[in-house]
C-alpha cells in the first residue's frame, strides 16, 4: 500500500556531522536520506517539522527534509508504510490510526508507526476579524463559514465535532492555514478554527496585516469539551500574540514525533539525541518546542515506543517504559 504526498518536499541539504554521539554510533542499515511528514504551510507542524528535519540532517550528515502533507492522519499512514521515515501526529489521530479508523485507510491498523519523542501541546482556538464583531463562540452566526484546516488534520478531525457539541451550526471549509488566512481577510470565511502549536504562523501573520479577535472558550464551554473529547485544559499565554491582553482559555492535545518501527534502533536513537539534547536549539526553530523536554515522555499513553527512542529516554530521562510498550517486545 502506497500513499502519495500531497505536495512537494522542502529540500534540505545535509551538512557535515558535528555530533560526537552520531559519529560514534554503528550506522549499519541507516537510510541514505529521510523525510519528515509535517502538514500544510503556514501551520506549526510545517515550521517545527522542517526545522528539526534540518537539524537532524545537519548533525547526522544525512540528506533529509520536511514534506508538506495533510497532517497527523496522513503522517501516520506514511510512516506506517515506510513512505516517510519520520512524521508528526497528535494522540487522538494516533489512537484512531492504531484502531483502524484512520479515514485514509479504514480498517488498516497502523501499528508500524512508533513513538519517537514528545513535541508540544496543540491548543484549540478560534480567530475572527475584529470587524466581524465576533468576540465569543456564542457570537458565531448561524451557518457561519468556518475554516478547519487541511482535511484529515487534527483540527479538521476534532474541531467540527467540538463546534457541534457547543451547538454551533456551520458550513465546513478546508485548506492550508495560510490559504484560509487569506480567505478570512477576503471575507470568504467568518472564522478559522485552529488546532496547532502556538504561536500559529498564520495567526501571527494575520495580526500583522489586520485587526483580529482570538476567541477563548468560556468555563462552561471548556467543561463540555473536556468531558466529550480526549483533551486537557490549556491556557494560551498572553505573550503568545500581540492581540492577547490576557491568557486565553483553551484545551489541548499532545503531539509526538513518530518513526517507522523498522528503522535501525541506532539511527532513531541518534535522531532523538539531536532533538532532545539541546532544547535551546529547538526553541529557536519554534517557541512551541519549549515543551520538547525529556520528562514529557510520559505524555505518550497510546503508541508503542521505537526501541531506539526507548533506549534514549531510559538512559537520559530515567524513563521507566513498560516492556510491552516497546515495539518488538
Amino acid at each position: 500500500m502506497k500513499f502519495t504526498m500531497i505536495t512537494g518536499a522542502v529540500a534540505i541539504a545535509a551538512m557535515t556531522a558535528t555530533s560526537a554521539f552520531a559519529q560514534d554510533e554503528d550506522r549499519t542499515g541507516w537510510p541514505e536520506s529521510f523525510t519528515v511528514g509535517t502538514a500544510s504551510q503556514g501551520g506549526t507542524y510545517f515550521a517545527y517539522g522542517s526545522g528539526w528535519a534540518n537539524l537532524v540532517a545537519e548533525e547526522l550528515g544525512i540528506s533529509g527534509g520536511g514534506e508538506v502533507t495533510g497532517g497527523p492522519m496522513q503522517n501516520m499512514a506514511l510512516v506506517h508504510t515506510g513512505d516517510a521515515q519520520f512524521g508528526m501526529t497528535t494522540m487522538g489521530p494516533a489512537a484512531e490510526s492504531l484502531g483502524g479508523t484512520n479515514p485514509i485507510a479504514p480498517g488498516l491498523q497502523m501499528t508500524n508507526a512508533c513513538a519517537m519523542f514528545p513535541m508540544y501541546q496543540t491548543p484549540f482556538s478560534i480567530t475572527a476579524l475584529s470587524s466581524s464583531g465576533i468576540t465569543s463562540i456564542a457570537d458565531i452566526p448561524d451557518g457561519a463559514k468556518i475554516g478547519f484546516g487541511p482535511a484529515g488534520s487534527t483540527s479538521d478531525t476534532y474541531f467540527p465535532r467540538m463546534m457541534e457539541e457547543l451547538g454551533v451550526n456551520f458550513e465546513r471549509r478546508n485548506g492550508g492555514w495560510s490559504d484560509l488566512g487569506g480567505q478570512l481577510q477576503d471575507g470568504l470565511l467568518d472564522v478559522i478554527a485552529f488546532a496547532a502549536g502556538v504561536p500559529v504562523p498564520a495567526v501571527s501573520q494575520l495580526e500583522v496585516q489586520t485587526d483580529i479577535n482570538i476567541i477563548e472558550f468560556t468555563e462552561d464551554e471548556r467543561a463540555k469539551i473536556l468531558e466529550a473529547f480526549p483533551v486537557s485544559e490549556f491556557a494560551i499565554a498572553s505573550d503568545t500574540y500581540t492581540t492577547l491582553e490576557n491568557d486565553a482559555r483553551s484545551v489541548s492535545m499532545w503531539n509526538f514525533a513518530v518513526a517507522n518501527c523498522d528503522l535501525p534502533a541506532s539511527f532513531v536513537k541518534a535522531a532523538v539525541n539531536v532533538v532532545m539534547s539541546d532544547n535551546d536549539r529547538m526553541v529557536n526553530i519554534h517557541k512551541a518546542a519549549r515543551s520538547t523536554l525529556p520528562e514529557n515522555w510520559t505524555k505518550n499513553t497510546v503508541l508503542k515506543w521505537h526501541p531506539g527512542a526507548a533506549e534514549w529516554f531510559t538512559e537520559n530521562a530515567g524513563a521507566d517504559i513498560p516492556a510491552d510498550m516497546i515495539h518488538g517486545n
